[in-house]
């Protein structure tokens, strides 16, 4: 009889192990270290991605040409507008299981309002001689952040034609250890497609482009559990009585937010739909685990 007690506690105990794991993440490695495993190397959630890894076909490594493997738990999404200035949420963002930002958004300098870590970059194909201006800090300091360049083929092309391409073949040539990934044709047709069916307008059609948020949503949508949005205005909010007059970009003055986004809405062509996407976002929000702050987002 004792033998299958033994047996019975021990699976008990994994279970309770288990659970513990799940609920908490610190408390994990003190119970490995009652257990006579102190030297057991633990990484929190918040630095690694959740097992098992999920597998994104529309996404190909520029080195490997093998497609992106990423599965999140909670993931923070960062705007890159002036909302984010004097937030202090950095603290918070860092705690989420994966931090996504986009295009060359900085965080030395601005830590205390968003964060220090980056887990996913996503990035337009015109911003990436932005980050090639400082390659070491991208693809060198930065080398566990898994960059996802989105463009059209003719930049994308891997023929020897695509001058974008070109560029992140250097990239990976003179870092081998950075992880960037481009958007195979047909995922940029999906995306067109996607945004035609929730706005019935074709993109190419009304002479639009589609903003990196919106490559960023339809990949984070796919890859996280739940999504924490911070710093994103919605498709009302600079209709606002006294809405907060920022800049287009939190690390840098200039051009202001809202101007920048009636500017592009009402561009007839090569403009963002910026507003007429805040909308889709919202309606998305509403089959998704997804929440906006800074500021709130009232989903009717």
């Amino acid at each position: 009889m004792r033998k299958p007690v033994i047996v019975v506690s021990f699976i008990a105990l994994c279970i309770l192990l288990l659970a513990m794991r799940l609920v908490n993440d610190a408390t994990f490695p003190l119970l490995l270290n009652c257990f006579g495993q102190p030297k057991t190397k633990w990484i929190p959630l918040p630095y690694t991605f959740r097992q098992p890894l999920r597998t994104h076909y529309g996404y190909i490594n520029v080195r490997t040409q093998e497609p992106l493997q990423l599965n999140c738990n909670h993931c923070a999404i960062v705007s890159n507008s002036g909302q984010m200035v004097g937030q202090k949420v950095g603290e918070e963002i860092d705690h989420a299981s994966c931090i996504w930002r986009m295009n060359n958004a900085p965080t030395k300098g601005f830590e205390e309002d968003v964060g220090y870590m980056t887990m996913v970059r996503v990035v337009s194909h015109t911003s990436v001689p932005l980050l090639l201006k400082n390659p070491d800090y991208f693809f060198k300091e930065a080398s566990r952040t898994i960059y996802v360049i989105w463009g059209p083929f003719r930049n994308m092309r891997k023929d020897g034609n695509g001058i974008v391409y070109n560029m992140l073949k250097k990239t990976v040539d003179a870092y081998p250890d950075a992880q960037i990934y481009v958007t195979t044709e047909q995922q940029m047709t999906h995306c067109d497609r996607v945004f035609k069916d929730e706005t019935g307008k074709d993109r190419v059609q009304s002479g639009s482009y589609l903003s990196t948020g919106w490559f960023t949503f339809i990949l984070a949508m796919d890859a996280c559990y739940s999504i924490h949005v911070y710093g994103m205005i919605n498709e009302t909010y600079c209709k606002t009585e006294g809405y907060r007059k920022v800049p287009y970009h939190y690390y840098e003055q200039g051009k202001d937010e809202c101007n920048e986004y009636l500017l592009h809405e009402h561009a007839p062509y090569g403009g963002h739909r910026f507003i007429t996407e805040k909308k889709v976002f919202a309606k998305w929000a509403k089959k998704h685990r997804i929440v906006f702050t800074h500021p709130n987002w009232t989903l009717s």
